[in-house]
């Protein structure tokens, strides 16, 4: 993997990932019940089954910033992706964002490190299970491109931002 951001970057703020926010605050505060490997699964376990993709449930709204993901319950693949690396950072554990090229469109994942080890983990999918010791991916097969961004990829966001309902044709089909 190769990373576009200095180290402690992985632990920062940022537009999208506002884990200053008190609902980001209080969901890692609940979560924190054991070591980083216990928190990242019980984090990943959260945006898995609790934020549910719009185009599963015909939901319209196109959230971005991981508190609104989070209060909303919804959240395309990149912006689940937000929510995760939030909540991750929220807990002191270094976490940065990966993107996937599917057949016509790209897909936002996240990267962690986790037991010293840096893993790439999809929330999205109900099938995917956590995973601190190996990649996690919906989509196994296809290329994932190397690097994992400290903040969301300028594409990917002002596709997010400029979408005020839910347009697969306005998504971002490459980076």
């Amino acid at each position: 993997m190769d990373f576009d951001a200095e180290p402690w970057d992985y632990l920062a703020v940022s537009e999208a990932i506002d884990i200053e926010h008190p609902l980001v605050q209080s969901i890692a505060s609940e979560l924190r019940t054991g070591d980083d490997i216990a928190y990242a699964h019980a984090a990943f376990d959260h945006v898995r089954d609790r934020i549910s993709h719009p185009m599963d449930t015909g939901d319209t709204r196109v959230p971005w910033r991981a508190s609104d993901v989070l209060e909303q319950g919804t959240g395309l693949c990149f912006a689940q992706s937000h929510a995760y690396v939030a909540l991750l950072r929220a807990g002191g554990i270094q976490a940065g964002l990966c993107y996937q090229q599917r057949p016509g469109f790209v897909h936002g994942l996240v990267a962690a490190l986790i037991d010293d080890r840096w893993v790439r983990l999809d929330p999205r999918d109900p099938a995917v299970r956590f995973s601190a010791s190996a990649d996690a991916l919906a989509y196994p097969d296809d290329p994932i491109h190397p690097t994992v961004h400290a903040a969301p990829h300028p594409t990917v966001l002002n596709a997010l931002k400029g979408m005020t309902a839910l347009d697969a044709a306005a998504l971002p089909a490459s980076l």
